[in-house]
């Protein structure tokens, strides 16, 4: 099964302040550990900049021409935690692009699947600001683009970071044609996401977030794929998915508070891949997001990476089971969503 791969030293241009967390050499971690996994089945794409109208069909103009003024100037702080540098602008529209370019890929047939290892990341961008490190909503265009050039009618993103695609969420909020599922920790940066945010008009029902309390485990996770999103996406039928990976979720990151392991995502990651083999002809796009343990960051992308290609490197053991508080989360939710999606 043949990997899309986007990787560019471009996005280690982006350049944050003295330890912060989302700095360049979160990527040169990964973009290292890719070395260890076999070329055979792996296509690296060249990515392109994104457009400014590209970037307008999910950001309003005035914000981009905001970022793109901060090109080749001093660093400048967009909020608390967000900072621009003077290749930001740069870096910010070829990941965009990288993101475009492999749904171009996905669309022809040319790849069955692709990750975007691409930085800025882009989940807590909303229309007019960006915020939580990231620049432009780089898995928000995608989905606007495949609209646009490929009339897509039925889109599922889901998002697996540990903190809550606030930008995301509101970009669809009254959307039927993309269907938002998200798990993430709760009540945690940046305060969005509680299970009764289902979408307004004719979104309602489309936005599913499970908050997630500290702690949680794989069993939580795989809990909540299996009894909400594989159900509704079978009613659903994604023409395809799109995946904001972030890792924070990883037992060992600095950031977060969950037990997640690599075969955690490996399993998440094949869950994924089977709602795309069987409503999207396997078209399963992955753009990352967050995750601050090096370490972990660079082996988690490499499970889902080699669960792409069909030879995991990491396994998935069980432990103790769901807990009962995800398992009462799950039971609430299907209550809420079952105007809009029967019982699942």
């Amino acid at each position: 099964m043949s990997v899309g791969i986007v990787k560019d030293n471009l996005f280690l241009e982006h350049i944050t302040d003295d330890y912060h967390p989302e700095n360049p050499n979160r990527l040169r971690s990964i973009y290292s550990m890719l070395e260890t996994i076999s070329d055979d089945g792996i296509v690296f794409v060249q990515p392109r900049r994104a457009t400014r109208e590209e970037i307008a069909l999910n950001h309003d103009p005035p914000y981009i021409d905001y970022v793109a003024a901060t090109s080749g100037k001093a660093p400048k702080r967009i909020d608390p935690d967000t900072v621009t540098s003077p290749k930001t602008y740069e870096a910010s529209c070829l990941a965009a692009g990288g993101v475009l370019v492999l749904i171009d890929k996905l669309q022809a047939s040319e790849i069955q699947s692709a990750f975007a290892l691409v930085r800025p990341p882009g989940h807590h961008a909303e229309r007019d600001r960006g915020m939580g490190f990231c620049i432009f909503n780089n898995i928000a265009i995608g989905a606007r683009y495949l609209e646009k050039a490929y009339s897509a009618k039925r889109i599922l993103i889901v998002d697996f970071d540990l903190h809550h695609g606030n930008g995301t969420q509101h970009s669809f909020y009254r959307d039927a044609s993309v269907l938002y599922f998200s798990t993430h920790q709760y009540p945690y940066y940046p305060g969005t996401g509680w299970y009764e945010e289902i979408g307004e008009g004719e979104g309602e029902g489309y936005t599913i977030n499970v908050p997630m309390s500290y702690g949680m485990t794989d069993e939580d996770y795989l809990y909540a794929f299996r009894e909400v999103l594989v159900p509704v996406s079978e009613i659903y039928k994604p023409e395809m998915v799109l995946v904001s990976a972030g890792f924070d979720a990883y037992y060992n990151d600095p950031l977060g508070g969950m037990a997640v392991t690599e075969g955690g995502y490996t399993t998440m990651t094949g869950i994924l891949l089977e709602i795309a083999k069987k409503h999207s002809k396997g078209k399963a796009l992955f753009a990352l997001e967050g995750g601050y343990d090096l370490s972990g960051l660079a082996s988690s992308v490499k499970a889902v990476i080699t669960e792409m290609k069909g030879s995991p490197a990491y396994s998935y053991e069980k432990k103790k089971g769901q807990s009962s508080e995800i398992v009462q989360t799950v039971k609430r939710l299907k209550q809420l969503l079952s105007s809009r999606w029967g019982d699942f």
